[in-house]
């Protein structure tokens, strides 16, 4: 057999992209961004196409893919002390299909992961979301397996005091984002009260470049159900375009002007209610959003 350092451009092309799909979902549940993930890949292929001794391809590439993101956190803490309102993951479609999307993180999860430290959060990853051991982690990361388990303790114990509510049934998600598009676009006040719980949160990311619904999380029906039909009212829906996606794994609402994604809409439902709403407005964070 030869040596990985022996393989043609060609071959060692190929070996990129036999890994490509679970770099980018490690590294993107790590930045929560679809540029800055895309820019670690392409470090990550430069580092690997001179790469030199490697005996274990997938080994070396989430190594050189997980560093290299850590590394990026510091550019986009960064840029997130700067960024105008609430900021919210880059949305990506994922598969629908259940078997196809099992690490697929939720937009919600995202959120709370960056109140993680990045090392914390790529152990929480890793382990969590990718099944690698703390073994495997700490060769990853250079630290001691000792280091790694209390990493990763103290991570998995942070996500459950802020996630301690088990998933929604997808069905129902559906059910209930379709009422709250359907109360939203129909302007009906009593029915959006209704599939909204009392202490649900709005997340509105327009980052300054659209519109979005004040500078801060908002908490509260009686507040948030208001401010949304009284916009709706004022800004007409009709010319809108509503497509339901699997937004990072669950059902969810695309908003279209013409053939580009206007808002993406991911809700957190407990019961048969809302207890959250993510609305992501900002231009650039729609980018890569697929619209067919």
């Amino acid at each position: 057999m030869k040596a990985h350092d022996d393989l043609s451009p060609d071959a060692a092309t190929e070996v990129f992209v036999e890994h490509r799909e679970l770099l980018f979902s490690i590294v993107y549940n790590i930045l929560g961004s679809v540029t800055d993930t895309d820019d670690v890949l392409q470090e990550t292929w430069l580092a690997w196409s001179t790469r030199t001794g490697v005996e274990n391809p997938r080994a070396y590439l989430v190594r050189i893919a997980v560093n290299s993101a850590l590394a990026r956190r510091t550019t986009i803490n960064r840029r997130k002390e700067e960024y105008v309102g609430p900021w919210l993951p880059e949305p990506v479609v994922t598969p629908a299909d259940p078997v196809e999307r099992t690490e697929a993180v939720s937009l919600a999860v995202l959120v709370v992961l960056e109140t993680l430290t990045p090392l914390e959060r790529a152990v929480f990853v890793l382990h969590e979301v990718f099944g690698y051991a703390h073994t495997e982690i700490a060769e990853i990361v250079g630290r001691t397996p000792a280091a790694v388990r209390q990493l990763a303790h103290r991570a998995r114990d942070h996500v459950r005091a802020r996630r301690p509510r088990f998933p929604a049934d997808r069905h129902v998600q559906q059910e209930v984002t379709q009422r709250f598009i359907d109360a939203v676009v129909g302007g009906d006040l009593n029915a959006l009260m209704e599939v909204l719980a009392p202490d649900v949160t709005l997340w509105a990311d327009g980052g300054g470049k659209a519109r979005a619904a004040g500078l801060h999380p908002l908490l509260g029906r009686d507040r948030i159900a208001p401010l949304i039909i009284g916009d709706r009212r004022r800004r007409p829906l009709e010319s809108l375009g509503i497509r339901y996606r699997t937004i990072n794994g669950d059902p969810s609402a695309l908003l279209l002007s013409g053939d580009t994604a206007f808002a993406v809409i991911v809700l957190d439902v407990e019961g048969d209610q809302v207890t959250g709403i993510y609305a992501i407005t900002n231009p650039d964070k729609l980018a890569h959003v697929e619209v067919d």
